[in-house]
């Protein structure tokens, strides 16, 4: 682990997004992250360094008097891992509010700019697929998952504040579920020499439950049959699907959301389903509105503006028969 000249790291800040919450402007502190970028001058070389936590980098000034100019081009590359110290300074007249002045620096993790693959540029998806262990270090990914991540507590949230029990539906199950799809089948039989009966199938009573077994692909039954004695609970897990169709439009694997209520009529679960879907909506545009304008801006150019629609328009109701004659006319 090279240490740079410097003084002593002072005390460490929980985040690079605690600074932008509440910048402690003109003391000294420690941030560690990833190098995004750096140039250099003659004078002083300027890197800005992230650290996850926000799509916001914190830029960082080394001057060559105190850091020796040779370090810096041998040390801190693009995907370097680095703890820097220095004090908070106010910057008015610039882009960003503040920049670290770095008195020293600690390199924990060095990055090989010949192989490194993410660079400054915007990368396409196809390519991140490429290098998955990497992906969490790019902006577009980083908003993902912290989008996700909310919106998964703010599902919590949302049915906790209103009674119902989160329940944990089994994922291996020997049950299709009112044939909600094709299934992903389990086993720990050998499938060079699969043992079978003398009618010519499978001998499931050789395998590990004795019969035949699947991946999940809904948590319903076992929902409704929780619903029956708890009145309102929900689902929220990993669910399966074989379809053969690999496209953008279908996934293999997914969470699914699962709410079931003992004496809701249709109006009540359409209500529901109404004010869930709102409910997040919501809750991301306040929480997680930094994620959604990069994406917007980035990826789906209507994001924004459909979410905030959404979140105060009256969703239309029809009948079953209404919507038929809808398809039947289009």
């Amino acid at each position: 682990m090279a240490k740079a000249p410097g003084l002593y790291a002072p005390v460490l800040r929980d985040s690079i997004a605690d600074l932008y919450r509440d910048p402690p402007i003109g003391q000294r502190l420690t941030v560690e992250g990833w190098i995004r970028t750096r140039r250099t001058t003659r004078a002083v070389s300027f890197a800005e360094l992230q650290d996850g936590s926000t799509l916001r980098a914190l830029q960082v000034v080394l001057p060559h008097d105190k850091i020796p100019r040779d370090q810096i081009e041998a040390d801190l590359h693009t995907g370097a891992g680095v703890q820097v110290w220095g004090q908070l300074v106010e910057t008015p007249d610039r882009p960003q509010p503040f920049e670290l002045a770095a008195e020293g620096y600690r390199l924990y993790g060095p990055a090989d700019p010949a192989s490194y693959p993410l660079q400054k540029k915007q990368h396409s998806l196809e390519f991140l697929r490429e290098i998955a262990y990497l992906r969490p270090r790019t902006r577009t990914f980083q908003a993902v998952f912290r989008l996700r991540s909310g919106v998964s507590f703010a599902i919590h949230q949302y049915f906790q504040e209103r009674g119902f029990v989160y329940v944990h539906t089994p994922i291996l199950t020997p049950s299709d579920c009112e044939g909600a799809g094709q299934l992903f089948q389990v086993t720990t039989l050998p499938l060079g020499a699969v043992p079978r009966r003398a009618d010519g199938t499978v001998a499931f009573e050789e395998d590990f439950f004795g019969r035949p077994a699947y991946l999940t692909v809904s948590g319903q039954l076992e929902g409704e049959m929780l619903a029956m004695g708890l009145g309102r609970i929900y689902t929220f897990g990993p669910t399966f699907r074989a379809e053969p169709s690999h496209t953008p439009r279908h996934l293999a694997e997914f969470w699914m959301i699962e709410p079931e209520m003992a004496f809701y009529d249709l109006e009540r679960t359409m209500d529901l389903a109404e004010d869930f879907l709102k409910y997040l909506i919501r809750y991301a545009l306040r929480n997680h509105y930094e994620e959604l304008a990069f994406l917007t801006e980035r990826y789906e150019p209507n994001l924004l503006a459909e979410l905030e629609s959404t979140k105060e328009s009256a969703f239309l109701r029809l009948s079953y028969t209404e919507a038929i004659e809808i398809l039947t006319r289009s």
